[in-house]
């Protein structure tokens, strides 16, 4: 039974709000020129949550629930896609509050989330994201030199740092991410003054403490690198990030995101992955990405009627030409739903056309190495050769051996099948 159990959306290496995108440097074989960042052994990263003292919070939008109020339908739409709706109100936001680094942040959150679908791969709204975090940082600067305890403008400086440097990470621009994150640390440092004013201020440093620990565990090879950097808490990470996603307003739904992903990708538990997933499906029911997601958890864990309701829906809006859906949604939703058909329905007709149009998918967004194309290239492959049709089998089996893995199972399978299976001239 061909169950997908890693094959999971994105890399969670080099994230870390950008902190740590050195990992995905290493990823990318980045040349041995680039230079690295001088030792920053200053940072402590304390883990203690208290609110500071003798603080002027006057002016701090993160912490005044009007604002927080009026902007919850704001994130709400922001992430169901819904993102005229979202910017209108951060744009009402941003004609009140000009100088405050809130609004533009937010608008490039909303940019960050029309790139997010589609695995980081569209370069078309890279300018204006970058732009908003640029003014974000630029907002948030005039406001830290007018106020050094000003812990909600490192806030933002930290976060806006953090997603620009990702993004520089993704396009392989590793001197420009390398300072993005250097920069990002500094302020994260300062912000965490402000930790148990507003669980806002911890989600930075849950993810910190998290992957501190668990990409020097998982890529050796970086901790020379990573030596550089503070330590972190892996569990005390996952805690704060737990904190943020139950309690967070802005970045509670990014805190989910990560919690998801983490769980399910790095700590390999997606029983509790999936009520994360669902909970977001449920609540975000015109998000590609976490429709997606808990597909993928809903297959991987056999509960296949979730599975095939969110694998429709997923087409459906495909079809209808909804924002955020597109090739990489329809791959993971035709690939599950030709499995379901061929080995749940028993209807090898449309189990043929589903992973045929699982094939065209993955050939639109160029994912032709493996995962979802490398078994609907198989599945077809054995549907043919158990309907008596050497010619089309061949076919398929030419393509698994040309992607899989060397000697693994699904190669040694596809050559074999090659070598006594030969084409009368």
């Amino acid at each position: 039974m061909n169950r997908l159990r890693r094959f999971a959306p994105g890399n969670c290496i080099g994230l870390l709000l950008g902190l740590l995108l050195l990992a995905g440097a290493a990823q990318a074989q980045t040349p041995d020129t680039v230079r690295r960042p001088k030792p920053i052994r200053d940072v402590t990263l304390d883990n203690i949550d208290v609110a500071p003292g003798a603080v002027d919070t006057k002016g701090w939008l993160l912490l005044n629930q009007d604002i927080a109020i009026e902007l919850d339908g704001a994130v709400q739409n922001l992430y169901n896609f819904k993102y005229d709706k979202a910017e209108r109100q951060f744009r009402s936001l941003r004609r009140r509050y000009p100088n405050h680094p809130m609004p533009y942040f937010l608008m490039g959150l909303s940019t960050w989330w029309k790139i997010v679908p589609t695995n980081v791969q569209t370069k078309l709204y890279d300018k204006p994201f970058y732009a908003y975090m640029d003014t974000t940082i630029a907002k948030a600067e005039a406001l830290y030199e007018k106020d050094s305890k000003n812990y909600e403008a490192c806030f933002f400086l930290s976060a806006a740092y953090g997603f620009a440097g990702r993004l520089q990470a993704e396009r392989g621009s590793w001197p420009k991410a390398t300072v993005s994150a250097r920069r990002a640390l500094k302020y994260l440092e300062l912000s965490q003054e402000a930790n148990g004013l507003s669980p806002e201020f911890l989600f930075g440093q849950a993810l910190f403490n998290y992957y501190a620990v668990w990409i020097p565990d998982n890529y050796p090879l970086l901790k020379p690198v990573l030596l550089l950097f503070p330590k972190g808490d892996k569990q005390r990470g996952l805690q704060q990030l737990r904190n943020v996603a139950d309690n967070g307003v802005y970045v509670g739904p990014e805190a989910k995101v990560f919690l998801m992903r983490i769980l399910n990708n790095e700590e390999g538990n997606p029983v509790q992955a999936m009520p994360i997933a669902r909970n977001l499906a449920a609540k975000y029911p015109d998000n590609g990405y976490f429709q997606r997601f808990y597909a993928l958890l809903s297959f991987n864990e056999g509960e296949f009627k979730d599975c095939e309701r969110v694998s429709r829906e997923i087409l459906d809006k495909i079809n209808r030409g909804m924002p955020g859906y597109e090739g990489i949604s329809g791959r993971y939703a035709t690939y599950f739903l030709g499995w379901l058909m061929q080995n749940k329905y028993k209807d090898q007709a449309k189990a043929k056309d589903y992973y045929q149009r699982c094939i065209v998918f993955s050939e639109s967004t160029e994912d032709t190495r493996g995962g979802f194309y490398l078994y609907a290239n198989l599945n077809l492959a054995r549907m043919a050769d158990k309907a008596g049709d050497i010619k089309e089998a061949r076919r398929y089996y030419t393509e698994v051996a040309d992607i899989a893995d060397n000697k693994s199972a699904n190669q040694k399978e596809a050559k074999a099948y090659l070598k006594t299976h030969k084409l009368k001239k």
